[in-house]
């Protein structure tokens, strides 16, 4: 066999070459993200410090690529502790590639679907696994997919995971009947299983069916793949149950084998359905009395199923001779939107320099183009592509819009600090009857808080300063983070963070909040 470092040099060219014959979006459908060598050599050197000096190793890796991590084993372990080495690669542009850079190896490379393989008898297991699964979202897995890897892992792994899951979760639960007792599994994968709802069965099987060793994440601005906007984490664990008493190794920044902060957690104090990434800071938090959720109902802006079609400019509205019964204002997204506060002009129009209308229509067909034949003509430029997008063939009719009244106050839905002092996200009072779409989230204020709010209008400004005045590490605190910085809030999220101060303005024991929405029918409350 050629030396190592001849193979690795090529095969770097040749990624470079197989992922610039494809696009930007073919990679991300598939969930194609290389990693890097440097990396790769990481987790191999992690790797060998938990296996004695003479075990010979069986390597998998269920999505091969062009082999970093084989190169990576290949120069940490050295060949002659290498007893088998196998990878799966679904994609034959890269497979075919792949097989004749290493045919001098021991590597067997199926071009196959890793999740639809057959696993092998409890003989030919493996003792390591390392791998950078697939990070294809949800939405990009057909309903018959996910139908079948939600069957298999339940069987495999004793998971049920939601409709809501990647693909890189499957990948990571199907391979436990692929690894040996005792072996040694490595995976490279986003860091936001750690904080979201589906990734609590992924926790489940971690918590309880292995020995959890380390889950290293790496810092936002530290990206991993420059050709993905994700945060990173290395989760690392053995196939064994997990003994009495066990520490967990949280860390976080730097790297693997040399991380800024390190903190040991006790296995017991871990639970599925918390947040996993708190574990990479010392800081503690008290309890408050009330969270923001408690005072406000907290939706996402509505999505339009198509905001070319539906989010028109007063030109195209002329220019269309749309009815303006069928349409509503909109606050266009944060990047046009300086403002913090939204004016009204007499009629509900925010006064904004970029004006927009929402086109919202729940008139059956046949009675548009009975009486309103300009708009049934736009409706019909839509029907052949518009119509049969994913949201919009779901609704009846596929024009309508979701219930989404204006909100007192928005947040705008991800942003980047722009300083230490400063948090990327921005909270928006509205004066307008404008809506939004869901690049924010909307807070209507429940019961109590509204009834406070008719006799002391003047709380809706002083609310809307005390948000924007939080320190950011509160807000950030609970929401999640991409790579190269890019914070992203979700409404349950947003909705968790604490909220004592606001209860102190309203001069009220907050008891038993009602948990009714409340539509602002009447707007007369705001200052």
């Amino acid at each position: 066999m050629r030396l190592i470092a001849e193979i690795e040099a090529e095969r770097e060219a040749l990624q470079q070459i197989c992922d610039a014959q494809k696009t930007q979006r073919e990679r991300n459908r598939l969930g194609q993200f290389a990693t890097p060598p440097q990396l790769a050599l990481e987790i191999a050197r992690f790797a060998l410090k938990l296996f004695s000096t003479e075990e010979k190793v069986s390597f998998l890796d269920p999505a091969f690529g062009t082999g970093s991590f084989l190169s990576a084993l290949l120069q940490v372990f050295g060949t002659e502790r290498i007893k088998r080495l196998v990878g799966f690669e679904i994609d034959r542009h890269y497979a075919d590639r792949a097989a004749r850079l290493w045919r001098d190896s021991k590597l067997e490379l199926h071009t196959a679907d890793f999740t639809k393989a057959l696993p092998p008898t409890r003989r030919d297991r493996f003792n390591l696994i390392i791998c950078n699964p697939p990070y294809v979202r949800h939405h990009h897995l057909p309903a018959s997919d996910k139908s079948r890897l939600h069957g298999l892992a339940r069987s495999t792994s004793g998971a049920s995971l939601s409709g809501l899951t990647g693909l890189y979760c499957y990948f990571l639960l199907l391979s436990d009947v692929w690894a040996s007792e005792g072996s040694v599994c490595v995976w490279l994968m986003p860091s936001e299983f750690m904080d979201v709802n589906y990734g609590v069965p992924l926790k489940e099987y971690l918590l309880t069916r292995v020995t959890l060793l380390q889950i290293h994440r790496f810092a936002s601005e530290e990206v991993q793949f420059g050709d993905a906007l994700v945060s990173s984490a290395v989760v690392c664990f053995r196939k064994t149950l997990p003994p009495k008493n066990h520490l967990v190794n949280f860390s976080f920044g730097g790297t693997l084998n040399s991380p800024k902060m390190l903190q040991a957690v006790m296995l017991s104090n871990l639970r599925a359905d918390s947040k996993w990434n708190g574990h990479s800071s010392h800081e503690t938090k008290s309890t408050p009395c009330a969270r923001l959720s408690d005072i406000f109902e907290i939706k996402r802006g509505l999505a339009t199923g198509d905001n070319k079609f539906f989010i028109l400019a007063p030109e195209q509205v002329r220019a269309h001779g749309l009815p303006s019964k069928f349409l509503k204002p909109i606050l266009p997204s944060p990047r046009h939107l300086r403002a913090l506060e939204i004016k009204s002009d007499p009629h509900g129009n925010p006064i904004l320099e970029r004006k927009l209308f929402l086109l919202d229509c729940r008139l059956p067909e046949v009675a548009v183009q009975r009486d309103y034949p300009r708009l049934a003509e736009y409706l019909e430029s839509g029907k052949h592509d518009v119509a049969k997008g994913y949201l919009c063939r779901s609704r009846s009719p596929w024009y309508s819009q979701e219930n989404r009244p204006a909100p007192l106050l928005l947040c705008t839905y991800m942003g980047r600090s722009r300083t230490e002092d400063s948090g990327p996200f921005r909270f928006i009072l509205n004066h307008s009857k404008a809506t939004a779409a869901n690049v924010y989230l909307l807070l209507y204020p429940r019961a109590e808080l509204t009834q406070a709010l008719k006799e002391r209008p003047e709380l809706a400004r002083t609310i809307w300063r005390w948000l924007n005045e939080l320190p950011p590490k509160v807000v950030l605190s609970e929401g999640r983070v991409y790579g190269g910085g890019l914070h992203k809030l979700e409404p349950k999220e947003l909705g968790n963070i604490p909220a004592d101060g606001i209860v102190c303005l309203l001069g009220t024991s907050f008891k038993n909040p009602s948990r009714q929405l409340h539509f602002f029918a009447d707007r007369d409350f705001r200052s």
